[in-house]
């Protein structure tokens, strides 16, 4: 590894201790470290770097020269992160100094050893799937960025009232669910705002998209798993004139006639599991996944 790029929150310094170890680690194994603009700013403007770091601000400032990206923060960062990488195929590894950092996979007291198992090589590539979202008419918000790792959410906007969100599949007629939105989420999202409203955790290396409703008036309206390959079309019945749309974090206000169309992207982002983790420790450590008495002495 001979260049990297790092990425963290920009609005506040809540990693002042981290970003000093994993600089000094990629300074001893002589990687070139770039920082994103504003996070460097504000770690220039916090005293926190002691000597200058090239930058990066935009996609078009990366490209395959770039063999990693590190994240500080939460999952949030990391899904701000992944607009920078797009198509680029340049793995991702966060470092989790967030809450419960679902894929900001490690520990903040053991940067330096996941660091060397990733220099060892000791690590697998976990490709994981993007859904693509086109809209009729176009949304300009998402003309450029209209991809989403976690999850396409629809949700009402200014009412109590629910809306229907009219669902098919492969051009034919699934249902209208009545409720707060419907969220279509990847096996990377089925840990974050659908497995909130009930929907079933999928593993990452899943080929598989997940439809959940938000709050449903329907007591016959569950979670559904569907294939990967399947083309989803959704229109809007609402008292208002608008809804919202949300990819990922990236919020829009849309008119209640657009219709949206939602596939799986050509591309996938590429994340870096470390051989002293995995999807199913994560699970047992941070969503205490059949926390039990009786098994403890199968930890």
């Amino acid at each position: 590894m001979k260049k990297v790029a790092i990425y963290g929150q920009s609005y506040s310094i809540s990693a002042e201790k981290e970003i000093k170890i994993l600089l000094k680690v990629l300074e001893e194994n002589n990687i070139v470290s770039f920082i994103e603009k504003e996070f460097y700013d504000l770690l220039r403007i916090g005293n926190i770097l002691t000597k200058k770091y090239p930058t990066f601000s935009h996609f078009n400032d990366l490209n395959s020269s770039f063999e990693t990206m590190f994240t500080l923060g939460g999952d949030g960062t990391i899904l701000r992160a992944v607009t920078y990488i797009r198509n680029l195929d340049i793995p991702i590894i966060g470092i989790n100094t967030g809450r419960l950092g679902f894929l900001a996979t490690i520990n903040k007291k053991t940067i330096k050893e996941s660091i060397n198992h990733i220099l060892k090589g000791e690590f697998t590539i976990q490709n994981r799937t993007i859904l693509e979202v086109q809209t009729s008419p176009k949304i300009p918000e998402f003309s450029e960025l209209n991809f989403a790792l976690n999850e396409v959410t629809i949700a009402r906007k200014n009412s109590t009232s629910m809306i229907g969100v009219n669902t098919s599949l492969n051009n034919e007629y699934l249902t209208n669910y009545w409720a707060d939105g419907l969220i279509i989420a990847t096996p990377t999202g089925s840990t974050g705002y659908s497995l909130s409203c009930n929907g079933p955790v999928i593993s990452p290396d899943s080929k598989n998209v997940l439809i959940t409703p938000i709050a449903p008036h329907n007591l016959n309206a569950r979670p559904m798993v569907i294939s990967d390959n399947t083309s989803i079309k959704l229109t809007i019945d609402s008292r208002e004139k608008d809804f919202l749309i949300s990819l990922d974090s990236r919020i829009s206000s849309v008119p209640k006639n657009t219709e949206i169309f939602i596939k799986k992207a050509a591309f996938t982002i590429k994340t870096i599991i470390p051989n002293n983790q995995s999807f199913l420790q994560t699970l047992r450590s941070k969503l205490l996944w059949g926390e039990d008495t009786r098994n403890e002495t199968n930890l």
